[in-house]
């Protein structure tokens, strides 16, 4: 039976730090377009308040997220329990992207391990807190985090990280633009 928090109590905040993996759904406001659904790791999530988060965000083949969040700021995040007892967490709120260059960059980056590859921090105030059971979902041990994205971004470099922005990450799959867009 689900239930429902005005808040990220300590005892939801600990579950989060035990995951590995979460994963962030948002949504353009057109019917047509596309849901976008991401699996996120590399202990990129914080918990900032009882209702705010962030978490960092490296480079992908889109920028999906950021592009709705402009548009829209409605933004999901679900953590499962695939180890010991079963529990689904979300978190439903309204999110905003920061880069490199905004002045809460500075504030928000040194709460994230320095990876190479980041592109922009998400933040997102949290005004409703849903767990349920996760009876159905299935136990998995974690074997540890992939390193090919890092090495991917190592070997591109700092341009090559910005050519590959500009040329995959100012747009939507929908066309709509990203913040990323006028950093560039």
């Amino acid at each position: 039976m689900a239930k429902v928090f005005d808040s990220i109590s300590d005892k939801l905040q600990d579950f989060i730090a035990a995951q590995q993996i979460f994963f962030v759904a948002t949504a353009p406001l057109s019917p047509s377009g596309h849901v976008n659904l991401s699996p996120k790791g590399l202990d990129s999530f914080r918990v900032l308040s009882p209702n705010r988060v962030a978490y960092i965000d490296f480079t992908g083949s889109g920028n999906e997220t950021s592009a709705h969040l402009q548009e829209n700021g409605r933004i999901t995040f679900m953590f499962c329990a695939f180890e010991g007892a079963p529990l689904i967490l979300r978190l439903y709120g309204q999110g905003r992207t920061v880069l490199p260059d905004d002045s809460e960059w500075l504030v928000l980056s040194p709460l994230f391990p320095a990876i190479p590859g980041a592109r922009q921090i998400i933040v997102a105030d949290i005004d409703r807190v849903q767990t349920s059971c996760g009876a159905g979902v299935p136990l998995y041990e974690f074997q540890g985090q992939r390193d090919v994205m890092v090495n991917w971004a190592i070997n591109k470099g700092e341009t090559g990280l910005q050519d590959y922005w500009y040329e995959k990450n100012r747009a939507s799959i929908d066309g709509l633009p990203t913040p990323l867009a006028d950093f560039i």
